[in-house]
């Protein structure tokens, strides 16, 4: 039976009301500064936590709670008939429910000036200490920090005699644990964070990560799925708004991310269509529409059921030009309302939101991958070569179209899943070859997919040619410039094809791999 509650918030969403049920059924309430004024200026009767211990509350409020009455009321177990006497022989009454949520750490350092010394002083101490003692002793102790379980509490409470059965207590203490690991792991990487000058591997490393949703399924029905959220200061793709559309699944997740990484590569505007977690066509535009267009044209049997991101709106045109194609996702910063009232005769398609592309173009953290029993971490991929101040290897030096088609293509090239090599035009994807073992059929394969005639085109390699049958292939199809990274043991005799062909090839020194 709960007789007994403490009650200490931070985030005072609905305490007011929770503490107003709790003492309409004759349960004692302790509290502490700014909380337990909220209550008595409600009317809600209170005993300070200062005058239960009879120790002042000190160090400018660090120091209230850390307290032998407070933390033998909560870890005393009620069963034990040696605990009983010892709380009874010290003065200590029982504590039945602990209701507690932090100090605003992650609110904090969320904010764009926040100095060291302000997030120091939104790390908790007494908080965590009263959560963890509470769902030690869950059994006999109710231990609230969410504020959504309040009115499920009194429910629970008034159906029962002012109990809550162990299973909810189990249950809380396990939100509980999770909780202060979560605010744990956001201090450790906030001070990670401003002592580490560069990105550094920890030697524990750890994450926080909340749910934000459970999927249908994952790439395969036989699979589970969910999809979680982390706190960081970059791209967030779970914070993107749906504003129509079926529920999203996790290959939709896993192509929007890759539409959205291609598509802010470019300041101009731009789209990419993906398939299978690889584009299909990608191109440059004046205007939304234009960009779709090309890139659509680009491979229109695999944008049949693709995803596409743009960098820029959605307007009434580039609605009504894609409203004819089965798409799963679009998403873009915005659309208007007239592109609004055109997807809406095609309610299945998924329209995501996601306005902070044109502001932050890198996802946070690092770019993680599991393997069994452990996992990778590396940095993602920025390396952003300026393709256009380089200078060619071979006899003959690219154009200026062909050195601005190399750069759109060397940006594209770096999403498509290795080996790959991709044919373009300065403004447009032409034809993409993916993840073949062998270089020379990627790009026979790139060939192949092509939408359009690809002569006069040039080609980007994510990685070295090993050997000239590759380039003899590009030729073959009509290439005029290459760019690679160049390293191979054959790079004179790759650079020497070129030379015969009159080819002009761009060596980056940079590898691009995407497994």
């Amino acid at each position: 039976m709960i007789t007994r509650a403490l009650i200490s918030v931070s985030d005072k969403r609905g305490v007011v009301d929770f503490a107003k049920e709790l003492s309409a059924m004759g349960v004692e309430i302790l509290s502490t500064g700014g909380t337990a004024k909220a209550l008595r200026d409600t009317g809600v009767s209170v005993v300070e936590v200062s005058d239960y211990t009879g120790f002042p509350e000190m160090l400018d409020g660090r120091l209230k709670t850390l307290h032998p009455k407070i933390h033998g009321g909560l870890l005393s177990r009620r069963g034990n008939s040696k605990d009983m006497e010892d709380i009874e022989k010290h003065g200590i009454k029982p504590i039945d429910m602990v209701v507690v949520n932090l100090y605003p750490f992650e609110e904090t350092i969320s904010k764009p000036n926040v100095t060291f010394e302000d997030a120091i002083e939104n790390i908790d101490i007494g908080g965590p200490t009263m959560l963890r003692a509470a769902s030690k002793n869950f059994q006999d102790v109710a231990v609230v920090v969410d504020p959504e379980d309040y009115p499920k509490i009194i429910e629970e409470m008034k159906a029962s005699n002012k109990t809550v059965s162990k299973e909810t207590k189990l249950n809380l203490a396990k939100k509980v644990f999770a909780h202060t690991a979560r605010y744990d792991t956001l201090i450790a990487d906030y001070l990670t964070g401003v002592t580490e000058k560069e990105q550094s591997f920890p030697e524990y490393f750890t994450t926080s990560l909340r749910r934000v949703s459970v999927l249908r399924y994952g790439e395969n029905p036989q699979q589970k799925a969910a999809i979680y959220k982390e706190k960081t200061s970059g791209l967030s793709l779970p914070d993107a708004k749906v504003l129509q559309g079926k529920e999203m699944s996790f290959n939709n997740y896993l192509d929007t991310h890759s539409a959205l990484m291609l598509a802010l590569e470019f300041d101009k505007k731009a789209c990419a269509v993906i398939k299978h977690n690889n584009p299909c066509g990608v191109a440059l535009g004046d205007t939304a529409v234009e960009a779709y267009k090309k890139a659509e044209k680009a491979d229109p049997v695999s944008a049949f059921g693709g995803v596409v991101a743009f960098n820029t709106g959605v307007d009434g045109d580039a609605a009504k030009a894609m409203i004819d194609m089965f798409l799963e996702v679009v998403i873009a910063p915005s659309f208007t309302k007239e592109a609004m009232e055109i997807f809406s005769k095609k309610p299945n398609v998924r329209l995501l939101e996601f306005p902070d592309m044109g502001s932050n173009k890198k996802a946070g953290s690092w770019d993680i991958k599991r393997i069994a029993g452990g996992m990778l971490l590396q940095g993602w991929d920025y390396s952003d070569e300026d393709i256009m101040s380089m200078k060619a290897i071979t006899k003959r030096q690219p154009t200026k179209d062909e050195f601005e088609a190399l750069s759109f293509a060397w940006k594209v090239c770096k999403h498509v899943k290795s080996n790959a090599v991709v044919y373009a035009f300065k403004d447009r994807t032409a034809g993409i070859g993916i993840g073949q073992t062998k270089r020379v059929y990627t790009a026979k394969i790139g060939a192949m997919n092509a939408g359009e005639p690809i002569q006069g085109s040039v080609a980007a390699s994510d990685g070295f040619f090993p050997f000239r049958d590759g380039i003899d292939v590009l030729h073959e199809m009509g290439v005029t410039a290459v760019v690679q990274p160049g390293g191979s043991v054959k790079d004179q005799e790759i650079i020497q094809a070129a030379d015969e062909h009159n080819m002009a090839m761009i060596l980056t020194g940079t590898r691009h791999f995407r497994h």
